[in-house]
């Protein structure tokens, strides 16, 4: 049977996963093949260092091919890895992780993310999500028939979660908070003290804390503070971190999760059966990340913070305010003075001057009235940018 008469034969609504039809595909993924199928377009959109992996990094990914270092490693990762990621903990932190114990190699910190969840969630457990935030939480809880609780981080409050609201949104079935920050697409960062507030909600409460802390070495000003250092809070959380953003290493698709060992052991379970093991060429790689991470990873933070001054003062100078993210490579301005959509504000962009960028509503429903534009771009790439930006808003004067 051919494959247009078997589409004519099966019922694929009818087999299919309802809850995974029911999700929407990733907005940030949308623009991102439409800026690909246009000539001539700049685009702003897509989270992705233009750094390349340092050099020697890239190397020691090389020589272990060399070294025929090619075959599976344990589920957990290689012990080495396990190790440097726990030394890294604890000097940069103060933190504590048993290498092998509390401590798992990932696909990306996608895999970490999603087996967290996975490890979690029921059906009808509650999951607290702050939004604007990263796309994968909510379909993730839903996937495990979870239910996705929405608190709404405001602008006014540079997009910090709020202890009030979340105090607010707990009830008897709240499992689990999702705590994403440094945030994408927001820039928000949690300072020590608004971490205290939260922790002050949480403390006598059986709710774990998945702490996605993927921009960790990108904060401008003050050093990153994690959840899991302030008192009685790192055996409530899960902690989500990786290679991707501060190493340049994004398709080397390497994470982990740092883990109390009893909810480890469960996410390490699900690991065995959907992947088995991560990258071998790439857990050598970040091996050899891992022993100078500051070196590796000092020159492009301070290059993203040049790039980050210049592209907040673009946008603002030309009416699309936004407050000064403190962390990771975006800022979220709004775009409400033009009374587009941010739908409609993306597609005209696009059209006209051949500038991709996100709508907010990708993060989110009440993203709407803002975009994400990230700045992992170089300052050449940001002027052009800026550039067709500022053709573009005259049409609002």
């Amino acid at each position: 049977m051919n494959a247009a008469a078997n589409e004519g034969f099966m019922d694929y609504q009818k087999l299919l996963n309802q809850t995974v039809q029911e999700i929407k595909p990733s907005g940030i993924r949308k623009y991102f093949d439409l800026a690909h199928q246009m000539k001539d377009v700049i685009s702003l959109g897509v989270g992705e260092p233009d750094f390349a992996t340092p050099w020697e990094i890239r190397q020691a990914g090389i020589d272990s091919l060399k070294e025929r270092k090619t075959w599976y490693t344990a589920n957990r990762g290689l012990e080495k890895l396990c190790c440097a990621i726990s030394k890294y903990y604890m000097e940069r932190f103060g933190l504590c992780y048993a290498p092998n114990a509390e401590i798992m190699v990932t696909v990306g910190g996608s895999e970490a993310l999603d087996l967290a969840i996975r490890a979690l969630i029921s059906p009808g457990d509650e999951v607290i999500i702050p939004q604007p935030s990263f796309v994968c939480y909510e379909p993730i809880t839903r996937l495990c028939g979870g239910v996705p609780v929405i608190i709404e981080t405001k602008a006014e409050d540079s997009f910090k979660l709020r202890a009030k609201d979340l105090a607010a949104a707990i009830t008897e079935k709240t499992k689990l908070l999702v705590l994403p920050f440094p945030a994408n697409p927001t820039g928000a960062v949690m300072r020590k003290e608004d971490l205290e507030e939260i922790a002050e909600v949480l403390r006598e409460k059986e709710i774990m804390i998945l702490s996605d802390e993927i921009y960790c070495e990108l904060t401008y000003g003050s050093p990153h503070v994690s959840i899991a250092q302030l008192e009685g809070m790192q055996e409530k959380t899960i902690l989500v971190g990786g290679f991707s953003k501060s190493f340049a290493m994004t398709g080397w698709r390497l994470g982990y999760a740092l883990a109390p060992e009893a909810v480890l052991k469960q996410m390490l379970k699900i690991h065995q059966f959907a992947i088995m093991s991560s990258p071998t060429t790439s857990q050598y790689a970040a091996i050899k990340a891992m022993s100078d991470y500051e070196g590796y990873i000092a020159p492009m933070r301070e290059e993203y913070d040049r790039r980050r001054r210049l592209i907040v003062e673009g946008f603002n100078r030309l009416g699309l305010t936004c407050f000064q993210p403190e962390g990771a490579f975006y800022i979220f301005p709004s775009i409400k003075k033009t009374g587009l959509t941010s739908e409609e504000f993306c597609q005209k962009l696009l059209q006209e001057e051949r500038l991709a960028l996100v709508p907010g509503t990708a993060f989110g429903d009440c993203g709407e009235g803002y975009v994400r534009v990230s700045y992992a771009y170089s300052l050449k790439h940001i002027t052009q940018a800026l550039e067709r930006l500022e053709k573009f808003m005259k049409q609002f004067d």
